[in-house]
């Protein structure tokens, strides 16, 4: 069984971290400065809804524009998921780095971690698991420097451990 308390401490976490990063911290530091110039934030919000299931992720982050074509950058991911029979939820983080050799195309790499918590209940007992969960995504989109639409790709997906039912994704990233 899932640890509730777990959940709810990683869940505290998760929307304290979100709303020091994207509200307190940058009122903080001075935005006149070059660096924060540079600093783009967004992420990722997700909602899914199914027969018998239910699915949500945040995932924040911050990306660095070092020259026109390069950003680096670092994010925090939550999921949780409900299945008929089925719990799951996953945290971590990830870095990521976007690389554009022409403006409306660009090239991305992002190597995730994420800590997964599942519990399925099966007949004659529940089997519950808790393990780290690696993802190194390649991607290719088409877009501008707040928008980007594309796809990637999990070069390391395992089918019986990601949380993420396909190695291929589409995206939509947005950044302001």
């Amino acid at each position: 069984m899932i640890n509730r308390h777990s959940l709810k401490k990683s869940l505290v976490l998760c929307v304290f971290f979100t709303a020091f990063w994207g509200l307190g911290y940058s009122q903080l530091t001075p935005r006149n400065s070059d660096f924060w110039n540079k600093v783009y934030f967004g992420g990722n919000l997700g909602l899914g809804f199914g027969n018998n299931s239910f699915n949500a992720s945040i995932s924040p982050s911050a990306i660095y524009q070092a020259t026109e074509q390069f950003g680096v950058g670092l994010g925090i991911n939550f999921n949780y998921a409900k299945f008929r029979d089925a719990k799951l939820v996953a945290y971590g983080g990830s870095v990521l780095s976007l690389f554009n050799p022409i403006p409306a195309l660009q090239l991305s790499a992002e190597l995730e971690q994420l800590k997964v918590y599942r519990e399925l209940e099966l007949d004659g007992g529940n089997l519950e698991e808790n393990y780290w969960s690696p993802a190194l995504f390649l991607g290719i989109g088409y877009g501008n420097r707040n928008v980007t639409v594309g796809i990637r790709y999990n070069v390391l997906h395992d089918q019986q451990k990601s949380i993420y039912a396909d190695a291929f994704m589409p995206f939509v990233r947005v950044y302001f």
